[in-house]
């Protein structure tokens, strides 16, 4: 017998040489990982090597530098999935995977410059829709009532409009070039301007058709502005923030918007208090552009006195690191590129646009529709007493917010909290106007708080969860929550006001064509609200849809992985059954060529039906 012993010693010789030749080449040619890696994952033929060798040899995936444990299924290989499909798991796993940021130490600054940032921005944006009806008298006089509070709330759809640049240009400056805090004091400047400007800009009669050119102008820029500030007080904070206070100081970011809303509410109802109706349509409008001249200091020196983000420094400093290290200067993509360009985020980003349509819907519809429905178009009150109402609900609603985003932090999983809040709006809405036709102060109260309840429960929730969301790459994270949370304000809440109008003077046209039919009235009155009602249900569906990390916490995600995987059994089992029938139905079982019809094979039991042949499998 041939002694296998030097055999076996010299190829372990040989295999002890490979590695360490391998081991040194890797070591001297790890420079060129980083610039090769983008090229090989690039194409098709290399890219599953190269995934299942990273992964085989560490464990990790590498997802835009940002090094995260994944998971992939073992019958991804048979599943029939594409490579897309597997990337989007892959990434979706690395999601759940993410480090939890335990940077947070509850600073009360960072707090207080958003809280106070929000008020300034939201007051000077509210005062335009609380004055629409007198800007529009003011630059658009030449048309009707009508077509005048169109035109105004079309200059306040423009403002709308820009809130996703806006948040695509903060994103930018807040993730990846000058922090969150210069990111807010930079929204600051870009509003200030603007607003005190539209106080002064001179009427239609006096400039033409060029005052209401730069009055869109005005409205735009500040349009730009709101869509930083808002999620960069949302991000600032609740970074600085422990896991346990998250929805507390969330809601309290959210309220003080909301107080912007009080303040802009109050303000407008002193002004057509203290000025006769003549006056305040003719010059008194202005007032209350000019008291943000006023708020500007304070807001300057609290701001000034606020600490960066140390979850977003210690990322950029992270990644500033790894490229020294590398020793060769990159070109670093977008935030927005880094967003868009990963399958799994843009699914993230569709989704939490969806989640959020009620919650911004059923907000501008409440504080800035509602008092002018019950005044300038139902007639049921003055315009003084529909925004006093209005003001007593926007206390209520601020207080109520905050309770919601502490109940927030007791639930297991913060999007039950939403649901709860969506599933109430969606009933609320359309009964509030229902209430509206009693004619009644018990029944515009009411009908106010009932809405005003149910939106507290989800805007008291939604600003947490929205950064939790993005939270997994704190230099994408203020972008993410930027674009997704003024994309879906734009398109559910900046159209709301117009698209209610338009709605409201449909529902004349019934109520004039149909004036004794009660059901048809009363359906038409309450068009306005099951506008609302159909966001929520979009809202329900993609609630269900969208991944958090708390669904680790609560069970959610092995639910719908085993949901996943059955449903991927179903489809196999399905398309083995196909394809036996194909078989069965294109081979004869007699002949072994193409199948005939033969007289055994139909039975005219008088109908027609077919009979398949015994043994074939299908009887």
């Amino acid at each position: 017998m041939v002694d296998g012993g030097p055999i076996k010693k010299s190829l372990g010789d040989i295999a002890n040489r490979l590695t360490r030749l391998v081991m040194s080449r890797c070591q001297a040619n790890c420079q060129q990982l980083p610039r090769l890696w983008p090229s090989a994952i690039a194409s098709p033929m290399f890219r599953p090597t190269l995934s299942s060798l990273a992964m085989a040899t560490t464990g990790n995936a590498v997802l835009n530098g940002a090094t995260s444990p994944v998971v992939v299924d073992d019958d991804d290989s048979d599943s029939g999935l594409t490579h897309d499909e597997i990337l989007m798991q892959r990434e979706e796993d690395a999601f759940y995977r993410a480090p939890e940021n335990d940077a947070g130490d509850d600073d009360v600054w960072g707090l207080l410059s958003g809280v106070v940032g929000n008020i300034y921005e939201w007051y000077d944006f509210a005062v335009y829709g609380l004055l629409a009806s007198e800007i529009g008298a003011a630059f658009f006089p030449d048309s009707s009532k009508e077509l005048q509070l169109i035109n105004s709330f079309g200059v306040y759809l423009a403002a709308f409009l820009m809130r996703p640049i806006g948040a695509v240009l903060f994103g930018e400056l807040g993730d990846r070039l000058v922090g969150r805090k210069n990111a807010l004091v930079f929204s600051i400047v870009l509003i200030t301007v603007p607003s005190v400007l539209m106080g002064l800009l001179p009427s239609y009669e006096q400039w033409g058709v060029v005052a209401p050119i730069l009055l869109v102008l005005l409205r735009m820029i500040q349009g730009m502005s709101v869509g930083g500030q808002l999620a960069g007080s949302y991000v600032l904070s609740i970074e600085q923030s422990t896991q346990k206070n998250r929805g507390l100081r969330g809601s309290i970011c959210d309220a003080s918007s909301v107080s912007g809303f009080l303040l802009a509410s109050g303000i407008t109802t002193a002004v057509r208090s203290i000025f006769t109706e003549e006056q305040v349509d003719e010059w008194a409008w202005r007032v209350p552009f000019w008291v943000s001249l006023l708020l500007a200091p304070c807001l300057f020196f609290i701001v000034r006195h606020s600490k960066e983000s140390k979850f977003w420094e210690d990322r950029a400093d992270q990644k500033e690191t790894e490229q020294i290290i590398r020793e060769e200067e990159q070109v670093q993509n977008s935030a927005v590129r880094d967003l868009f360009s990963s399958p799994f985020r843009r699914r993230q980003l569709a989704y939490m646009i969806g989640v959020m349509s009620p919650y911004t819907g059923s907000f501008y519809i409440l504080f800035l529709w509602v008092p002018i429905y019950l005044s300038d178009l139902r007639g049921f009150m003055d315009e003084k007493t529909a925004c006093l109402i209005n003001f007593i609900i926007v206390g209520l609603f601020i207080i109520l917010e905050v309770i919601a985003g502490k109940i927030s932090d007791k639930c297991a999983h913060r999007i039950d909290s939403i649901r709860i809040g969506v599933a109430g709006i969606m009933m609320a809405c359309p009964v509030m106007f229902s209430l509206f036709e009693t004619e009644t102060m018990v029944g515009y109260v009411l009908g106010q708080f009932m809405l005003c309840f149910c939106s507290a429960l989800v805007c008291g929730a939604v600003g947490a969860w929205e950064v939790e969301l993005w939270m997994g790459d704190p230099t994408l994270s203020f972008t993410g929550v930027a674009i997704g949370h003024n994309t879906s304000a734009t398109l559910f809440g900046g159209t709301l006001p117009v698209i209610a109008t338009f709605l409201y003077y449909r529902s004349e046209e019934l109520v004039t064509n149909y004036p004794n039919n009660g059901a048809i009235v009363l359906f038409a009155r309450m068009l306005p609200g099951l506008y609302i009602s159909l966001l929520t249900c979009l809202s329900l569906y993609c609630s269900y849809a969208i991944c958090h990390p708390h669904d680790i916490r609560t069970g959610e995600r092995k639910i719908r992985e085993a949901y996943q995987k059955e449903q991927r059994r179903k489809r196999k089992r399905l398309m083995r059954t196909l394809s036996s029938m194909t078989e069965i139905f294109t081979t004869s079982p007699r002949s072994g060529g193409t199948m005939e019809m033969q007289e055994g094979d139909r039975q005219n039991d008088g109908t027609g039906s077919y009979s398949p042949p015994v043994g074939s499998g299908l009887t």
